[in-house]
């Protein structure tokens, strides 16, 4: 009976053992929990300081046309553990070198009816977790259709969300704050605002989802290393508070089409009680693979100006002429079409662009609307698609290309594809190679309207995995890609830094279109910017935008002193003073800081930060012992407290501080600030005000 007793107490720990499976994180900061139950579904929980945030969760994919999905009837047939740690230098960044540091559980699953196997892969972070499933070669399995991913997210609470609907072709909302209970009230709300209205679901978000909880827990769901797969979105059920993936179908309505060996993209919780921690994680980038470009020496971080703003706001145009041009044989004649007088990128106005950036230490000017085509696809058909070769008449561009590089300055080029992405793909080698014999190195893309062929989603297997040959071709000829409109960026530029900009999400742009609420700059960061960096192009000025053109009404809502602090605050190494250049002119002062910033960063530090409400940052710049200091404040003023014990000891610095004015206000009174300079070290303390909508920005240059 004694060895019958210890038998069976044997047998029982194998099965809890093969059952149930613990991973913690290399300071034990998390716990995360795999098991079977017991019709042989995956599941998995997660607890942060012995705090669960991620209940019992379900793993799995169904799949399309088949009687079995992978979704149960599961036994473990395998269990790896490992630890990783490296230190790796980004091209570019935030800082100038990440700790890649992890615990890891790799759990083989055999369906026992199909004798299929798939790989479930946790890694363990002390910033959070990161899971993919994994499908080796095999007999059983080897081209699939996803159905429907179903990995769960189980809250443990109605936490409050910042969120935007889940749309599967524009990310260019504002955000919502709620609780989760409300989306589904709220969802239609956001909606009306947006002229793209293709939720899968009334309780549907996309991702980077950033949550509070009721005790101060901060939670970020996203997902990482989006290669050959749909983009993920989320679908809540918010009786049970449950989210789960649900990918962007392609035109047939389809999630995606597998061949074994193959892997899904990480899903991504981070989790910490202090908002800080969520903005300075690189647990993203972890998850992606190193770089793939051995010589990353031709890309540079770039500070730029452009012939945008103007064309934004309706100033100026895109299009040299009102007319519709006789087209033969694939070339516009534009011998008879009259010239609309407004067409922006003329060479006088490229020219006046080009010495603004050259008098103030800009790299370089883009160029939007310098090729034929934005009359016909703004006046006759949005099918209409651009050949990325030929120039209006206006528009010299040997002479221009010689004339900015007497200037010490580049010309970007800019691709509106219209969202044809076959003829864009068609056109890509002679269009890269055309800007390279021109003396161009980098790339602005567009994804304007419906994507062609009619049907497909912007966010599709099929067009994500349009968008990484765009960014791999592009490396090919050395060229640096700042792709808007595209797939919300997932890390991807760890492995093609080249990748040096996205926008997807809502930019600048939507100042000129009616307004962004005055607290989205301090929502972005944890959100659209978990995946990468964007090309938010900040700077503006002059927040009546009647005031560059009559008819149009709208406001910027934001104060000098925010637009300063947003080349701090919303990393990129792309950043453009977007505004004209007559603008920064009337306000030279204050321009000075834009001209001072740097781009690119050894350090940063997160001073303090609350999702909606503030974000005040400190960055060291590469190569220099000089920091900038960014706040950007929501609609309730307030005044911060900091310190500059960031700085080096023993050193002294000055400090230059752009500051709101006391009456400050980003509606009613946007272009009130003051500056003042003042002696700092590493003791120094400072109590800064930051008006409704305002914030305040800061250099630190030592004393030589």
């Amino acid at each position: 009976m004694k060895n019958l007793f210890f038998a069976s107490l044997i047998l029982f720990a194998f099965s809890t053992v093969a059952k149930a499976q613990q991973l913690k994180s290399p300071e034990g900061k998390f716990v995360m929990e795999f098991s079977l139950q017991n019709d042989g579904t995956p599941v998995y929980n997660l607890k942060y300081k012995n705090k669960e945030v991620i209940k019992t969760s379900k793993l799995g994919l169904e799949l399309k046309d088949d009687k079995k999905s992978l979704l149960n009837d599961f036994t473990i047939a395998d269990t790896k553990t490992s630890t990783f740690d490296e230190t790796w230098k980004p091209v570019w960044g935030e800082v100038d070198h990440i700790r890649n540091h992890y615990n890891e559980l790799a759990v083989t699953l055999i369906q026992k009816s199909t004798d299929r196997q798939i790989v479930i892969r946790f890694r363990l972070f002390d910033d959070g977790l990161g899971f993919r499933y994994e499908f080796p070669a095999q007999k059983n399995l080897t081209y699939f259709v996803i159905k429907e991913e179903r990995s769960q997210f189980a809250m443990t609470g109605d936490h409050t969300a910042f969120w935007i609907p889940g749309d599967y072709d524009t990310q260019e909302y504002d955000y919502t704050k709620s609780k989760l209970s409300e989306i589904r009230g709220l969802s239609q709300k956001a909606y009306t605002a947006n002229v793209s209205q293709k939720s899968f679901s009334p309780t549907g978000v996309q991702t980077s989802l950033m949550l509070k909880t009721a005790d101060g827990i901060y939670i970020n769901l996203h997902e990482a290393a989006l290669i050959d797969y749909s983009c993920m979105h989320l679908n809540l059920d918010d009786k049970n508070f449950v989210f789960e993936s649900w990918l962007t179908p392609d035109a047939k309505g389809d999630k995606g089409h597998m061949q074994a060996p193959n892997h899904s993209p990480w899903r991504t919780i981070m989790v910490s009680d202090d908002a800080r921690e969520i903005l300075a994680s690189k647990m993203t980038y972890n998850l992606n693979d190193p770089s793939k470009i051995d010589d990353t020496s031709w890309i540079k971080p770039v500070k730029y100006v452009g012939v945008w703003w103007e064309m934004i706001t309706g100033k100026s145009s895109w299009s040299y002429t009102n007319d519709f041009p006789t087209v033969q044989l694939g070339v516009s004649d534009f011998s008879k079409a009259k010239p609309n007088g407004t067409h922006g990128a003329n060479n006088a106005n490229v020219k006046k662009y080009i010495d603004f950036a050259a008098a103030n230490g800009f790299d370089a000017v883009l160029v939007e609307g310098w090729n034929q085509g934005w009359e016909d696809w703004f006046g006759h058909s949005k099918d209409y698609v651009f050949d990325f070769l030929t120039p209006y008449p206006d528009f010299d561009v040997k002479g221009l290309h010689e004339y900015a590089k007497s200037k010490g300055v580049k010309i970007i080029m800019h691709h509106e594809t219209s969202g044809s992405v076959r003829n864009y793909e068609r056109h890509m080698d002679k269009a890269y190679q055309f800007m390279k014999d021109n003396g161009y190195d980098a790339v602005k893309s567009g994804y304007v309207g419906d994507i062609l062929p009619r049907g497909e989603n912007h966010y599709s297997q099929w067009i994500v995995n349009h968008y990484q040959y765009a960014i791999e071709k592009a490396a090919d000829y050395k060229i640096m890609v700042n792709a808007h409109e595209a797939v919300r960026p997932t890390g991807i530029a760890r492995t093609y830094p080249n990748l040096i900009g996205n926008e997807a999400a809502r930019g600048t742009e939507y100042q000129a279109f009616g307004g962004s609420k005055p607290n989205h700059v301090t929502v972005l960061p944890f959100t659209r910017l978990i995946g990468g960096p964007m090309d938010y192009t900040p700077g503006i000025f002059e927040m009546d935008i009647s005031k560059m053109s009559p008819d149009n009404k709208s406001h910027v809502n934001s104060t000098i002193c925010n637009q300063l602090a947003l080349y701090v605050t919303m990393y990129s190494p792309l950043q453009m003073a977007a505004d004209t250049p007559e603008n920064y002119n009337r306000f030279p002062d204050a321009f000075q800081f834009i001209k001072d910033v740097a781009v690119d960063w050894s350090e940063s530090k997160y001073i303090e930060a609350e999702p909606g409400d503030f974000i005040t940052v400190a960055r060291k710049a590469k190569g220099t012992n000089n920091w900038f200091v960014g706040n950007v404040n929501g609609e309730t003023p307030r005044t911060s407290n900091i310190d500059f014990s960031f700085l080096e000891k023993g050193k002294k610095y000055t400090a230059t501080i752009y500051a709101d004015a006391k009456d400050a206000h980003y509606k009613t009174n946007p272009q009130a600030y003051a500056i003042k300079k003042i002696a700092v070290t590493n003791k120094s303390k400072l109590s800064q005000f930051s008006a409704p909508g305002g914030g305040y920005a800061i250099s630190i240059i030592e004393n030589k």
